[in-house]
């Protein structure tokens, strides 16, 4: 049993109603007791933090799921604090997180970003686990996530924080190569600011080479409200709409290659969103109850392994969560609800119509975790979740739910004081997999003094298959050009694979971070080995012995695309491939300067993961070389910044199949940020601007052609 010893027997009921019986059980008996040895009283960690009077003083909650300085995390990391996010020329979280060393991150349309930490991203990227002030965002039937179903705005952000690197021991699936945590602001820290009103307009430049000028549009509006009748209760609602028209498509071939770009509709993009949250402050001070839900809905091209899908308007993701807390104890349910319409845009189905595809999932989630002082020495972390889900999905019709659950204990000694180590690990269940997966971890800290640390870690981290990995099943057809005949249409199967291993990551690493005043230095060497990757890939091609109907050429051309690379894939499947090595270092310097000036500069260095046991042309690999640097000022009602990014190239295998594999050329952006503010603080005006140089950049083989965006915007406070 998972939660052995709780006192729970499993005596004529479903083993997973037991589960979560006994989960809640144990929850319900440690909310009852005062838990001894809690480091200090107080509500929910997330929700302590406060704005660092220093970088000594910054406060995280990630590493361990409890609050403890930066200096002192167990992981390497990185924390966007809210003034970073106000100055910045783009506040989008993902342009915010691609800032960071170590993350890489790709756009391929309006809405579809993608970001990963010290791994390859691509489409519909599933190593990073996110959250939203604690609740995971992933969608399951994928464990991909869709940013823009976030239903907040960047003014609502308290900080962001970043673990780099693999975290499953405490986070559990989905925290294969890092964790972003969003942890937002409370009602009563927003109700300061009480009603406030953020208007956007800017233009984005789509004119092609040689072509007449062409501008498309973007427009968002966004109000909050927020407010404390009384020292118990506090409240927000949120409400918000953003709208853009689309990036340019390529023209001509796919990069390196004589394939031309299939021709698509590209489409634009539409947000509507809500949130609310209400929190009650118990009169002990030491107990806390919140309850929050919220909508996002999006629309827009989603580009996957079988091409674009068109998400249709009316897809969305809705939201439930309920969260007591008790001094270092927390319990939290919550409740995320998908559903969404995407047509597949260049294959139909096998009877020769598009193929329209449904997504349907519902997640219930019930956690705890908690924290106790065990004498002078022990600082012991425990928690477990169990997470139901139900499917249906178009696209995988042979399955309709999952379950799974986990469990985690961690004790950081403090064995002088200069040395401290900490160790834990975490199990975790999947009916889908057959036997327990289970992620250690351990670290060893020497302060070289009290705000310079050495780190060495070890850990392992997993990546569940996801639902559709599993269960995949579909039919299409897709069309060539053969010359001199023309288009061919052909018929191909794609089907999951119920036999997946979970995929592992096994990371090393040697850490420094040290706060010399108001700069922070770090700086981090890592090899992770990754095995048994999932991917999705070509199994089967169209043989001269095995040709499809009404093929028009001699079929011996078949075996010549095949031994050519090109050949006309029959079936497709999901598979564990063997190993794949990444290493690399991440240096960085983030500097508070003299009269309100701050600055940042970060290299990382990833060279062509080394890939054993299957061709190396069937992963995706990173940019060798990143770099960004920054400077920002706020003086007075003046404030202002300017970055620049440098990304190398970098190569694409993961859409469609071999004739669509190519590298991107590497680019640069420079995006800037100029305000002001008004003498009593009601009005704000700003102007941001993103790639202001105008470079017409391609950061993924068959992605959107990106240049310059303009936006003005005016924020009202009331």
């Amino acid at each position: 049993m998972l939660f052995a010893g709780s006192g729970c027997q499993p005596v004529g009921f479903p083993r997973d109603l037991v589960l979560a019986l006994c989960l809640l059980k144990w929850a319900v008996d440690a909310a009852g007791q005062a838990p001894p040895g809690t480091l200090a009283p107080g509500q929910d960690p997330a929700q302590q933090i406060r704005p660092a009077a220093s970088p000594g003083d910054t406060l995280v909650v990630t590493p361990s799921r409890g609050e403890e300085k930066l200096i002192n995390a167990p992981a390497t990391m990185t924390v966007i604090t809210e003034e970073a996010i106000r100055n910045a020329a783009s506040q989008s979280i993902t342009d915010l997180l691609r800032l960071v060393p170590g993350m890489n991150g790709v756009q391929t349309g309006v809405r579809d970003v993608n970001i990963a930490s010290r791994a390859a991203t691509g489409t519909l990227t599933n190593t990073l686990l996110v959250l939203l002030d604690g609740r995971s965002v992933y969608q399951d039937f994928f464990g991909v996530v869709f940013w823009d179903f976030l239903p907040i705005d960047p003014q609502e952000i308290k900080q962001i924080e970043v673990i780099r690197g693999p975290a499953s021991a405490v986070w559990g699936p989905n925290a294969l190569t890092g964790v972003v945590n969003v942890i937002t602001k409370t009602p009563r820290e927003m109700a300061g600011t009480g009603t406030s009103l953020l208007m956007k307009l800017g233009v984005l430049d789509r004119t092609r080479p040689g072509g007449r000028f062409d501008a498309g549009g973007l427009f968002s509006v966004h109000g909050l409200h927020a407010e404390a009748p009384n020292d118990r209760f506090a409240f927000k609602v949120s409400a918000g709409l953003a709208a853009q028209e689309p990036f340019l498509r390529p023209t001509g071939t796919v990069p390196g290659t004589e394939t031309p770009f299939p021709p698509f509709e590209n489409s634009s993009t539409t947000q509507p969103r809500l949130d609310a949250r209400a929190d009650y402050d118990f009169a002990d001070g030491r107990r806390r109850l919140i309850l929050a839900g919220g909508i996002a809905a999006t629309e827009g091209t989603a580009h996957t392994g079988l091409g674009p899908f068109d998400i249709l308007r009316g897809s969305t993701l809705k939201y439930g969560r309920l969260t007591f807390s008790r001094n270092k104890l927390k319990i939290q349910a919550f409740v995320n609800a998908l559903d969404a319409e995407a047509p597949v845009l260049l294959q139909a189905g096998a009877d020769g119509r598009p193929l329209h595809s449904t997504f349907e999932n519902q997640v219930y989630d019930v956690e705890v975790s908690n924290q106790h002082v065990l004498g002078t020495t022990h600082l012991l972390s425990y928690g477990a979740n169990y997470r139901h889900n139900s499917f249906d999905l178009s696209i995988a019709p042979r399955g309709n739910n999952r379950n799974e659950g986990g469990m985690y204990v961690q004790d950081h000694l403090f064995l002088s004081e200069r040395f401290r180590w900490l160790v834990g690990a975490r199990i975790d269940l999947f009916d889908t997999l057959d036997k327990a997966v289970v992620s250690p971890r351990t670290a060893f800290i020497f302060k070289v003094r009290p705000t310079h640390n050495l780190r060495v870690s070890f850990n392992q981290s997993f990546r569940s298959p996801s639902f559709v990995n599993n269960f995949f099943d579909l039919d299409f057809v897709s069309q060539v050009n053969l010359p001199p005949t023309g288009p061919f249409s052909f018929r191909s199967r794609a089907v999951g694979n119920e036999q997946l291993r979970e995929e592992r990551l096994t990371a090393y690493e040697a850490g420094y971070i040290g706060i010399i005043g108001d700069i922070i230095l770090g700086a981090a060497v890592y090899a992770n080995v990754a095995l048994d990757t999932i991917q999705f890939t070509q199994v089967g091609s169209y043989t001269s012995s095995n040709p499809p109907p009404q093929w028009p050429l001699p079929p011996a051309v078949l075996d010549t695309l095949i031994a050519e690379g090109h050949g006309l894939p029959s079936d497709y499947t999901y598979l564990n491939f063997d190993r794949i090595t990444s290493r690399g270092v991440e240096l960085s310097v983030d500097a508070g300067l003299k009269h309100g000036m701050t600055m940042f500069l970060n290299y990382t260095w990833q060279p062509t993961p080394r890939v054993e046991g299957f061709d190396p042309a069937e992963a995706n690999t990173p940019p060798r070389h990143v770099v960004n640097a920054g400077f920002s000022i706020t003086r007075s009602r003046l404030f202002g910044s300017v970055s620049a990014s440098f990304q190398d190239q970098a190569y694409w295998q993961d859409i469609l199949d071999a004739r669509f594999r190519g590298d991107t050329a590497s680019y640069a952006i420079v995006n800037g940020c100029a305000g002001i503010r008004s003498a009593d603080g009601t009005m704000e005006v700003a102007i941001r601007g993103t790639n202001l140089l105008n470079d017409s950049t391609q950061q993924h083989v068959f992605g959107d052609l990106i240049k310059r965006t303009i936006v003005g915007e005016v924020r009202l406070r009331f």
